[in-house]
């Protein structure tokens, strides 16, 4: 069953929650590529993918958000590209076993493009085709390109899922809520995103990361009068906050499970969690994506029964 037919049957897709920060707790050092576990602790992120999967995740990503060369060289892991990213998709494909679609995440570059930046548009668009034919082979089911500012930076991905392979594409960016409502650092709005996104190509737009889950059901309002194409909402589980040096995310599974019929409410098709969501939040947030699929499915067979 791939992407179109399991939005046709259950209407609502649970995707996975973060992946990072369950790096970290597995002993990430400060300053490690987390990428490079893909190489050296296999069995770790296989754990990772296979407890999202447990927890009723329907779409379960890759570590491979920052698998782009011009990131994994900072580590000395430029000529890894290819291996780290097609591991990457591999150990997720054997975790779920086909119990969930796979979709590589590809992550910002780290780089701006011309004139702000060195980069060619070409340059950056095959930066990520190095990733996006690396998840081809190794049998992925789409590419989310995530945690996007720059829209510039989310249509060069975009067109390298685009020329590069077959892949659906899910491309999100990142927004905070400013004095000038929501937009991303590079001051690209919801509606804007969501607008030139689709006109782009993309098979799915959305948001992630950036802040809790009550801010992200106000920019998938934004979203969706400016595209009819399926929305993608993975919030972070609260508002980070910085204690001694520490990034914590403090939301509950259960609060933040609690918000989710009114981010489905808001027409988001997929949605998941981002910084300090846990295999726990996931598993509340299946709960409750279960009740409102057995709602909608109680009101239509009534419907039908008159």
């Amino acid at each position: 069953m791939d992407w179109r037919q399991m939005f046709d049957h259950w209407g609502i897709l649970l995707a996975d929650g973060a992946w990072g920060t369950q790096i970290e707790k597995r002993g990430l050092a400060v300053g490690e590529c987390p990428e490079s576990w893909n190489l050296e602790h296999p069995d770790q992120i296989r754990e990772i993918a296979s407890s999202y999967l447990e927890a009723g995740a329907q779409i379960v990503l890759t570590n491979t958000f920052g698998g782009n060369r011009l990131k994994l060289r900072k580590s000395g892991l430029a000529d890894k590209v290819e291996e780290i990213n097609r591991v990457g998709v591999e150990l997720s494909r054997e975790a779920v076993n086909g119990g969930a679609l796979v979709f590589a995440s590809l992550g910002p570059t780290g780089e701006f493009l011309e004139p702000l930046g060195t980069l060619t548009e070409a340059e950056m668009i095959e930066v990520f085709a190095q990733q996006v034919r690396a998840f081809a082979a190794a049998g992925a089911d789409g590419v989310v390109a995530e945690t996007m500012m720059d829209l510039a930076e989310a249509r060069c991905a975009l067109r390298a899922v685009r020329d590069s392979s077959d892949l659906p594409a899910a491309v999100c960016m990142t927004f905070t809520n400013g004095p000038a409502g929501y937009a991303t650092v590079m001051g690209v709005t919801p509606q804007q995103a969501a607008t030139e996104l689709d006109k782009a190509g993309a098979n799915l737009v959305g948001a992630n990361c950036g802040t809790g889950i009550e801010d992200m059901i106000e920019v998938i309002r934004l979203m969706r009068p400016a595209t009819a194409k399926p929305l993608w909402a993975k919030p972070n589980a609260g508002v980070p906050e910085l204690v001694d040096g520490k990034t914590l995310f403090r939301q509950a599974p259960e609060e933040m499970a609690s918000h989710l019929p009114t981010l489905v409410e808001a027409e988001a098709k997929v949605v998941g969690g981002c910084c300090g969501t846990t295999p726990e939040h996931i598993r509340a947030m299946a709960q409750k994506v279960k009740a409102l699929l057995d709602k909608n499915y109680k009101r239509t067979y009534a419907t039908k029964g008159d």
